[in-house]
This record gives structure tokens, C-alpha cells and sequence, in this order.
């Protein structure tokens, strides 16, 4: 059975508790679990204003990292909640549980695992640790662009990119103040070493995963090498 991580963005998930989508998400990775075996990273949501609230009261920022996390392994047990037997029960606190919890065959759920990681950086980790066939980074925006598209208007999508173009993508974006990249250095850096196959699109409606997966229709970026139109599983 093939393996897929996914990386959920805390703000597709649970944007707010009102305006959640763990119930269609959770239909959508039982559908997925039954052809292949499935671990999600869950970000954070809400997460800032948790930490805005700490930091407010004068908490330092070790301590923030340390917020943050514990919001995206509440949001993870949600989605567990969500997803009732179908689901390992706990959720892993690092790399070699969730490895351990996949043997169950279940879906595998979990939040941040490192102070100062993001969910894609986690995601693209446990991806080269389980050896996964594919990573799918499910964000608020169709792709990855050669700028911001909610800033540049003229920014283009790419269709396919290496994994060492998207680091040189990723690595120029950060030199430029405000810049807004949809993956981040560290999870970049992983994809290029681990050369997991991965795909970046819009996740707020779930359908468009089981699309990408099941028919290898999406609209998105593949970042693989000597890989083009259709999905690489």
C-alpha cells in the first residue's frame, strides 16, 4: 500500500471553531485511507491569537513555540475526534510514534513535533521518515507562483518545478522583506533531499484532494524530478 502525508494548514481546517471543516475533512481521509495509508499534519489556526495573548502578557518566545504546538496537537485531536475508528487514537508527539502508529493501519494525525517548525516543515520530515510516495500540501492558494498572488497580479503558477527550483524560489523569497512563500525554507530543503514527490494546491474544499489523488486531476504544482502531468502515484 502507498503511502500519503498531508499537510493541513490550521487556517484550512479550523479556520475558526464556528467555521470548521473537520466533519468533510474527515470524510474525505476515510475515503483516501481505504486505498492508501495516510498521516496528516495538522497547523494551528487560531494559533496566533493564543500567542498574542501570551505574548501580551509578557511570556517569552520559547515558551510561544511551546503555545503554538500544544494548539496544533488540540487541532489534531479534533480531526481524530472527527474521524472516530478510523483514526490511531493518540496523537503522535514525534517522528518515531507516528511511524510506530502507522503500523495500525489507521489514519495517523499530528500536530507540531519542534519549536519553530512549521507544519509544512513537520509534514515534509515524517514524509522522508515513513518513506512516503507522495506529499500533498493542501494551502489557501492554487499552487506555488513566481510571486505572491494575493499581492502581484501578474504573479504566474507553476505547473511542475524541481525540487531544487523550488529552493531556489523559496531561498530568493526570503531575501526580500514581507516576503510571503506558500512553503517554507526548512520543508524546501527537506523535499530536496528526501525527493518525495510533492503537490501543493488549494485545500479548503477537500474534494480537490481526492480529485488530485484518484484521477490526477488538480490544479496545482507538482515539484518533482523528470516528473509531468499526471499525478506521480
Amino acid at each position: 500500500m502507498k503511502t500519503i502525508v498531508l499537510s493541513l494548514g490550521g487556517s484550512i481546517l479550523v479556520p475558526s471553531l464556528e467555521t470548521n471543516a473537520l466533519a468533510s475533512y474527515a470524510a474525505t481521509l476515510v475515503r483516501l485511507a481505504e486505498r492508501f495509508q495516510v498521516y496528516v499534519v495538522v497547523g494551528g489556526g487560531e494559533a496566533r491569537r493564543y500567542i498574542g495573548c501570551a505574548r501580551a502578557l509578557g511570556v517569552d518566545e520559547a515558551t510561544l513555540d511551546e503555545v503554538g504546538i500544544l494548539v496544533t496537537r488540540l487541532n489534531a485531536r479534533l480531526l481524530v475526534a472527527a474521524l472516530g475508528r478510523a483514526a490511531y487514537p493518540r496523537v503522535p508527539e514525534n517522528y518515531t510514534d507516528a511511524r510506530v502508529a502507522g503500523l495500525s493501519g489507521r489514519i495517523v494525525v499530528m500536530g507540531g513535533v519542534t519549536p519553530g517548525q512549521t507544519t509544512d516543515a513537520v509534514a515534509a520530515v515524517l514524509a522522508e521518515e515513513i518513506g512516503a510516495d507522495l506529499l500533498i500540501n493542501a494551502t489557501s492558494v492554487p499552487g506555488i507562483f513566481t510571486s505572491d498572488p494575493k499581492r502581484d497580479p501578474t504573479a504566474r503558477r507553476y505547473e511542475t518545478m524541481t525540487p531544487g527550483e523550488l529552493l531556489e524560489l523559496v531561498g530568493r523569497e526570503r531575501m526580500n522583506a514581507g516576503s510571503n512563500t506558500v512553503i517554507d525554507l526548512v520543508a524546501a530543503k527537506v523535499v530536496e533531499r528526501s525527493r518525495c514527490p510533492m503537490i501543493v494546491l488549494e485545500g479548503r474544499d477537500p474534494s480537490r484532494i481526492e480529485d488530485a489523488v484518484f484521477s490526477g486531476r488538480f490544479i496545482g504544482t507538482i515539484v518533482a524530478d523528470g516528473i509531468d502531468r499526471p499525478l506521480p502515484l
